[in-house]
């Protein structure tokens, strides 16, 4: 008689279930997992609105400058990169540009005289710190979606555990094993494997996503600091003996 009363139980509660019910009749270690996963789905899309727009603005800032940069003038191009502030380019070739007005100003001269080896070589220390600089700030954030991307799937399988483990123990509790008793435990449990799920196939596919444009603004930062670093070596002095065959 207790088991047809526990199958009648149950049998009506799982023919009323919804999702927020289920989730209201988890136990609280699965309740405490679903919101920890509901957790990392909200900072994750956060960050993913965040990183789309970034690098979204930080490539259109960077190629904006690029076009100023190519037309030869060195005070456009500076103006140009302390409009375009969202671009790495620019970044890079602010710091540049400060470093070598540094220079001009403790050694006596002007920015646009020419560079000796050792102020070629102060230089390119500069544009290699900002290229770095550049590179982790475009990177931020990123981590946050890995992590997302491989630990919610497994966040989510252990809330299923301890779901299902509640089931069993509720089946030995009603002596029965109907569908009436086992599906609501289980259906309990699973729900936590989704929300993992849901807050995981995101974070991967941005995650990839990112990762290809963020490969794509290296290689400009990397290809600019190369440009702009031979544009003032053509500028540095010719060597002792060319110079005394010229004179």
């Amino acid at each position: 008689m207790g088991q047809f009363i526990a199958g009648t139980v149950l049998g009506g509660r799982l023919a009323s279930l919804d999702p927020l019910a289920l989730v209201w009749q988890a136990s609280w270690v699965v309740q405490l997992v679903m919101a920890l996963l509901a957790l990392f789905s909200i900072v994750s899309w956060a960050a993913i609105l965040f990183k789309s727009r970034e690098l979204r603005l930080a490539q259109r800032d960077s190629e904006a400058f690029l076009d100023v940069y190519h037309e030869g003038s060195r005070d456009a191009a500076y103006e140009a990169a302390r409009d375009l502030d969202r671009g790495p380019l620019p970044a890079i070739y602010l710091a540049a540009y400060a470093e070598r007005n540094r220079m001009a100003r403790y050694g006596g001269g002007t920015p646009a005289d020419a560079l000796d080896d050792d102020g070629i070589h102060r230089l390119s220390r500069q544009v290699a710190w900002a290229a770095a600089q550049e590179t982790h700030r475009l990177e931020r954030r990123m981590p946050l979606l890995a992590t997302t991307a491989s630990s919610t799937p497994f966040i989510g399988l252990f809330g299923t555990v301890v779901g299902i483990i509640n089931a069993f123990t509720g089946i030995g509790q009603a002596g029965s094993a109907s569908l009436a008793v086992v599906a609501p435990g289980i259906a309990e449990a699973l729900i936590a494997t989704a929300l993992g799920l849901f807050a995981a196939i995101p974070a991967s596919i941005f995650y990839n996503v990112f990762v290809g444009r963020l490969r794509e603004l290296q290689g400009f930062i990397d290809v600019f600091s190369n440009e702009l670093l031979g544009d003032f070596r053509r500028a540095a002095p010719a060597p002792a003996k060319a110079r005394a065959a010229r004179g």
